[in-house]
């Protein structure tokens, strides 16, 4: 089930607390209703106006989720797409705003990769081993996160070490040839903290070509996938209130998916008879400091990430590409008076493209938050709020202020939460799209792009009512200056684009008996194009979720799910159409595990339980039902 968890305001920053502060500061002891990337520090659930999402490990190992992208695909608010199975590429399509415009978090570090032709990050590559939990903040976050957080911010925190020595592994296999494998040590000796886990997932033939594109006599390729990923977070306690911490990350890929060939005669495009091999190297690391020195709560932090593409395309040659980001930052936190907590903070950060040019840009940023607690405003009425305001200074197109406010009133007698935000957002361009060109193509970068920008709200009420929690939430988003191909020269991008997403999402969540929890999520989302008139793509207007978890015995355990996808625009394989009618999908998963002793357990799932033969995006087949069976020890 979607649940909350407490955090401490360093952990946003991927720091291990010391010992003596994990039991005050609540690190790694799961309590209910508190979260933190909305306003980055802990803040109880029921203080929190922004519309949020809470995974936790509970929740993926329940569900055997052993990716990224299958730990976010039900949550509401937001469309995931992913161009074929394990390992595909996949993006997300938050309240309708574009692929690009969603910032992504893992462990303090902003882990897309600046070479990509539009900056959008690709989650298909980030397997679940370590995950601690995920918080998914919907709606516009420039105000405290600055660029790329037009649509929202999705945080990853990754697992800690505590406590005495603990070994554990899983070994899992299935359909198409899976063979996964996992195995992680953790614990703390005195003052230090460690953890360091090693992970390989590996699908050898998944079918994900539709066999209707194929030309005449030529054969569908499967794709193939194989990550190998090494991470680890350690920790030292210097003093009461004072910490070193270091997390690291390390992913090899290789992916063989089969691209698109181009008919020079026919000036018609196919699936390619030979496939495309990807490789995909990214280091992800960060250093910090957290100190407590008065009032003040503080961490330093420098962080560096890479990543380096090898794309072996046959029909059209090799393709590299390398780009890197160096970032320091300070934030600290000030307890201004009952109720009153001051957040500060100021950052700096160099992004560059390596290969196949050399571009970089430097932005540097400051922001401060107030966060307000007014318990027992009026009889049974408490007022919370946050309002931050934050200024980017970049290199390349000046200056951008945010803001962001967020109000909730909680009446404490029915159980019921009123709440609004209202926020503005920007995407600055990419290093690719300023730099880049493909004359072959005719085709020019224009360094004298602008920023996309973005104003948006939401209002909405939680419910409490004999022992089931409801809610609904309406969102709106008015983004402009989007970044498209000019249409009279169609030789260069220029902002032009108009768009208008909005939509309501709304939940029910009950626990009858203490072993069974239920949840449903539905989200509406409409998303226009204002400049050419017509539905955005790959914005579906329905989505439903639900989920039943139950704990059968102290020994067996079952999870179930089910998603229904309504049907969205989308275009072609190769988007020479670029306005088709893609077909709803229903799809169920089912999860079991049975601990055999203390040490050993088994699991077994099945996924796309009715075979639903669906492609999302269109061009590209989802995996058809499958089945998986492993065992997991812990000592």
């Amino acid at each position: 089930m979607l649940k909350s968890v407490f955090l401490s305001s360093a952990a946003l920053a991927g720091l291990i607390l010391p010992a003596s502060a994990q039991s005050q500061a609540g690190f790694l002891v799961p309590q209910e209703n508190v979260v933190v990337t909305a306003t980055r520090i802990a803040t109880p659930l029921d203080q929190v106006a922004s519309s949020i999402t809470v995974i936790d490990a509970a929740d993926i190992e329940s569900r055997q989720q052993r990716s990224l992208p299958d730990v976010l695909r039900d949550v509401p608010g937001l469309n995931l797409v992913q161009a074929g199975g394990e390992g595909g590429q996949a993006s997300i399509f938050m309240r309708g705003s574009n692929s690009n415009h969603t910032k992504v978090l893992v462990d303090g570090i902003e882990d897309s990769d600046p070479s990509k032709p539009n900056g959008a990050y690709d989650f298909g590559k980030f397997n679940s081993t370590d995950i601690a939990r995920v918080e998914v903040l919907r709606g516009p976050q420039s105000g405290l996160y600055g660029s790329d957080a037009i649509g929202g911010v999705i945080n990853v925190i990754t697992k800690s070490g505590n406590g005495p020595l603990t070994v554990s592994a899983t070994a899992e296999g299935g359909s198409f040839g899976t063979f996964n494998q996992s195995a992680t040590v953790s614990g703390s000796e005195d003052a230090f903290h460690y953890r360091a886990s090693l992970a390989h997932l590996h699908a050898g033939a998944t079918p994900v070509t539709p066999l209707d594109l194929l030309p005449p006599g030529q054969k569908r390729n499967d794709d193939f996938f194989d990550n190998v990923t090494a991470s680890t977070k350690l920790g030292y306690d210097l003093a009461d209130g004072f910490n070193l911490g270091f997390v690291g990350r390390y992913s090899n890929s290789l992916s063989k998916v089969t691209g698109d060939a181009f008919d020079p005669v026919t000036f018609a495009s196919f699936p390619s008879p030979l496939q495309t091999r990807i490789d995909t190297l990214s280091y992800n690391a960060r250093a910090t400091a957290h100190l407590v020195l008065g009032s003040i709560d503080q961490t330093i932090g420098f962080g560096y990430s890479s990543t380096v593409t090898s794309d072996m395309d046959p029909d059209n040659g090799p393709i590299p590409s390398s780009g890197d980001r160096i970032k320091l930052d300070w934030q600290g936190q000030i307890a201004l008076a009952e109720g009153q907590t001051l957040v500060l903070g100021a950052e700096t950060t160099r992004d560059a493209v390596h290969v196949p040019l050399s571009a970089g840009i430097t932005t540097n940023a400051g922001y401060g938050e107030l966060q307000s607690s007014f318990p027992g405003l009026i009889d049974g009425v408490d007022l919370h709020n946050s309002i931050s305001v934050r200024h980017d200074s970049n290199s390349r197109f000046g200056d951008r202020t945010t803001w962001h406010v967020a109000p909730v009133l909680a009446i404490t007698g029915t159980d019921t939460r009123l709440h609004a935000s209202y926020g503005t957002g920007f995407k600055a361009p990419s290093l690719v799209q300023l730099f880049e060109d493909f004359p072959a193509f005719f085709f020019f970068a224009n360094p004298n792009l602008k920023p996309e920008t973005s104003q948006g709200y939401d209002i909405g009420l939680d419910q409490t009512l004999f022992g089931v929690t409801g809610g609904v939430t309406w969102f709106h988003n008015d983004i402009r200056n989007l970044i498209a191909t000019d249409p009279v020269t169609f030789a260069t991008n220029i902002n032009v684009g108009r768009a208008r997403t909005q939509g309501f999402e709304t939940y029910l969540a009950w626990q009858p008996f203490d072993t069974l929890k239920l949840r449903a999520d539905y989200t509406y989302t409409e998303a226009q194009d204002l400049i050419r008139h017509q539905e955005l793509v790959r914005r579906p207007k329905t989505k439903i979720s639900t989920n039943a978890r139950w704990q059968a015995t102290e020994d067996l355990s079952f999870d179930a799910s089910l998603l229904y996808v309504g049907s969205w625009i989308d275009g072609s394989r190769d988007f020479s159409i670029s306005q088709l009618d893609a077909h709803p999908y229903l799809t169920a998963d089912i999860a079991a595990s049975y601990a055999l002793t203390d040490n050993f357990a088994l699991t077994g799932r099945v996924s796309n339980l009715f075979d639903k033969r669906y492609q999302n995006p269109v061009g590209f087949l989802q995996p058809e039902r499958a089945f998986y069976a492993g065992i997991k020890a812990n000592f």
